[in-house]
């Protein structure tokens, strides 16, 4: 088979896919429309929870079938979520992850309410949003020391408390971050958690990260092995912040938690009360269990 019959043949392929439907196009872009939405493992409500994302979080779109939409956040972790759910995002469209400063506010609370209009009594919450949800500032002038005026997801203009949210959005320092772990404290575990409504163990020290700016992979072992963490040797070399990861051996690792010092380490479990609580590494059960050290380079 000659070179040109091989370029003549090329050239045919490139021609019919780009007359095929959608090629070229960028995939479809969403936005959250929930508080918290799951992520399942295949296109049925009854399938295992695999991870979530929050009020206003950008997906793309892999796949869809029946009503449910295949879709990617910004850790690329997949999984289906239900259509209604979310919102196309019109070419070109932004939203508040990538606004300039001060066009909009992040919910430093555990959860915060947003109400139809500046006052707590009048009506019940729109909806109560969980932490690290970034929300549009209005800005129309009708703000007060106490309210702020945002813009929904779905375009509807609501209310939050000041006090409920922080407007400089920079990346936490490490010192910060930890104190912002200890607040989560109490919170329950759930099973594919990835918000202060529920977080399991992997979700939980992904959220952690993301407060200083750092966007790590879901799931205790995939995090073990991605690139942007280096390897602890002893015990003795730990720091704040390192991360820890547990399992019967370095191959089967099942769980994760983040080191604060002193032997001490934050974490989210269902041992014996199911929660983020903080525990020892001369706890003889998680000693024997602890199987690998991380540092963020």
């Amino acid at each position: 088979m000659n070179s040109v019959f091989l370029r003549g043949l090329l050239t045919g392929l490139v021609a019919l896919a780009a007359a095929l439907p959608g090629w070229g196009k960028a995939p479809a872009a969403y936005v959250v429309l929930r508080p918290v939405i799951n992520f399942h493992s295949g296109p049925q409500e009854d399938r295992d929870v695999v991870s979530q994302a929050v009020l206003g979080a950008r997906l793309v779109e892999l796949d869809h079938q029946d009503g449910w939409i295949k879709v990617k956040g910004e850790d690329d972790y997949p999984g289906w979520v239900q259509a209604s759910t979310l919102r196309p995002l019109v070419e070109d469209e932004r939203y508040p992850a990538s606004l300039e400063p001060g066009k909009a506010v992040e919910i430093d609370a555990l959860g915060a309410n947003l109400y139809l209009e500046p006052d707590v009594t009048k009506h019940a919450p729109v909806l109560t949003a969980p932490y690290g949800v970034r929300l549009e500032r209005i800005n129309g002038g009708k703000d007060t020391q106490r309210w702020l005026e945002v813009r929904l997801p779905d375009r509807r203009a609501a209310w939050i408390q000041s006090g409920d949210v922080r407007t400089d959005l920079q990346p936490l320092s490490l010192e910060a971050s930890l104190a912002l772990a200890k607040r989560f404290l109490g919170i329950t575990y759930t099973w594919g958690g990835s918000s202060t409504f529920g977080f399991d163990c992997s979700g939980f020290t992904q959220t952690i990260l993301r407060s200083r700016g750092v966007i790590m992979p879901r799931d205790a072992n995939i995090q073990a092995e991605w690139p942007g963490l280096v390897a602890v040797t002893f015990r003795t070399q730990l720091q704040p912040g390192d991360l820890l990861f547990f399992g019967k051996d370095a191959a089967h690792i099942t769980h994760t938690g983040m080191y604060l010092g002193k032997g001490a380490f934050i974490h989210d479990t269902p041992k014996d009360r199911p929660g983020i609580q903080i525990s020892g590494l001369g706890d003889p059960y998680w000693s024997k269990l602890l199987v690998a050290m991380r540092r963020l380079k």
